[in-house]
């Protein structure tokens, strides 16, 4: 659990309607907030509080979000060992506006944080996500679930049709998941408020909108992950946290679909869609990576509230 930032450390957030870049760094500066994040991220702290304060000062939508979402959200990132910038693709906050309520910050993986975890578990001998192009899909057996993708040569000229994940363990047990560009779109329509939005400027704030792709794979891998995959507490905290505002408590809320849990997304979407068993014969960009054991990342420790 996240440890709390008393309010008091935050005093700029009595009033979130009026949050600006200067309120987050008045909240961040705070002596009673740097004690916190000293006790929580140690030898981290400095360099979460650089990364933290660049990111919001190059975002205009997270400087009105409210400032302890946003930290909270970045400690998430950390506590997980994720790098924040938006440019690696591991992990992301987003600001996210909610109707008639202040704006807070969501804390995002993306594809690579999964890939990225799963390695650190040492249970995958290879695990990759890609898109799919026009004419790749080269068959697929309706009683055994077994399909085969053949890359184009010229496969960067060629329309996507779908995205495909593949997972195999060390132990040998290997499974995929495509999903066609329809399904996925369908899939972002269904869960992400700001992504169905009827507002041009509600939907262009949507990660769907700005990185269809990015967000395409991550759901995919996802989804294949989540239902067939052996996750590490360190992933369940992830898939729990991901797309979610995280509370003073480290409780995920996922405000962007309040009515759905990252459960049920997984649970529903996985089980409209087609699951097929991986083969060896997934010749094409399986971006095998050879994993080794490696050491736990530790949680973030718990401290007692400073005052």
């Amino acid at each position: 659990m996240t440890p709390t930032i008393p309010s008091a450390a935050a005093p700029a957030v009595a009033q979130p309607q009026a949050n600006t870049l200067k309120s987050f760094n008045r909240t961040i500066a705070d002596q009673r907030t740097q004690d916190y994040l000293q006790q929580v991220l140690s030898e981290k702290k400095s360099s979460f509080v650089n990364n933290i304060t660049a990111l919001v000062a190059n975002s205009t939508g997270l400087q009105a979000c409210d400032p302890l979402s946003i930290i909270y959200a970045g400690i998430k990132a950390t506590a997980l060992d994720l790098p924040l910038d938006p440019n690696l693709g591991f992990a992301y906050v987003i600001p996210y506006n909610r109707k008639n309520a202040p704006a807070q910050a969501q804390f995002q993986l993306g594809y690579k944080g999964f890939v990225q975890l799963a390695i650190r578990s040492g249970q995958f001998q290879a695990i990759n996500v890609t898109e799919v192009r026009e004419g790749e899909l080269q068959d697929f057996d309706l009683l055994t679930g077994e399909t085969r993708f053949v890359a184009k040569p010229n496969r960067e000229a060629l329309p996507v049709v779908g995205y495909v994940a593949y997972f195999r363990l060390t132990n040998g047990f290997a499974k995929s998941l495509y999903m066609t560009r329809d399904e996925v779109e369908a899939h972002a329509l269904r869960y992400s408020e700001t992504y169905k939005s009827t507002k041009a400027w509600v939907k262009a704030a949507s990660k769907w909108t700005t990185d269809f792709d990015a967000m395409a794979k991550k759901t995919v891998l996802k989804l294949l992950l989540s239902k067939y995959a052996p996750l590490s507490v360190e992933m369940q905290n992830a898939v729990k946290s991901d797309q979610a505002v995280i509370d003073e408590r480290g409780e995920a809320h996922y405000v962007d679909h309040e009515e759905f849990s990252v459960e049920d997304v997984a649970n529903s979407v996985a089980d409209e869609v087609e699951d097929v068993t991986a083969t060896e014969e997934i010749d094409f960009e399986t971006g095998e990576i050879k994993s080794a054991p490696a050491e736990p990342v530790e949680a973030a420790p718990a401290p007692q509230a400073p005052f």
